[in-house]
Order: C-alpha cells, then structure tokens, then sequence
C-alpha cells in the first residue's frame, strides 16, 4: 500500500468534516432499530480527497 500523502489545510478540514459525518451517522445507526446506516458514500469523499492529494503531490513533484 502506497504511503498517505501530505495533506493541505483545506484537505485536513475536508476529510475530518467528512469522518466527523461519518461518526454522526455511526450514532444514528446505534439509535436505529434495524442498526444500519449506509457510510458508503462518505467513506468515497474521502477517498477522493486522499487520491486528489495524492495527484497534486505528484504533479508537485515533476516540477
């Protein structure tokens, strides 16, 4: 598995927005009867953000 690449400030703020919904919603699926709350679609956002800095450090480093 590849090393995480640094993140910016804006990235750091993004993906903890993102874990923070994520923790919001693992509540939610504790309070639910059926205890099933799909994070799916966050757990991509923040894969997107990762695979986003990854991009940059690369374009970044062939300067």
């Amino acid at each position: 598995m590849a090393s995480e690449p640094k993140l910016t400030a804006g990235e750091k703020a993004k993906v903890t927005w993102l874990v923070a919904r994520m923790a919001k919603r693992g509540l939610a699926a504790h309070n639910s009867p059926t205890g099933d709350v799909y994070q799916g679609d966050l757990q991509r956002k923040v894969e997107r953000v990762i695979e986003g800095a990854r991009k940059r450090e690369e374009r970044e480093a062939k300067k």
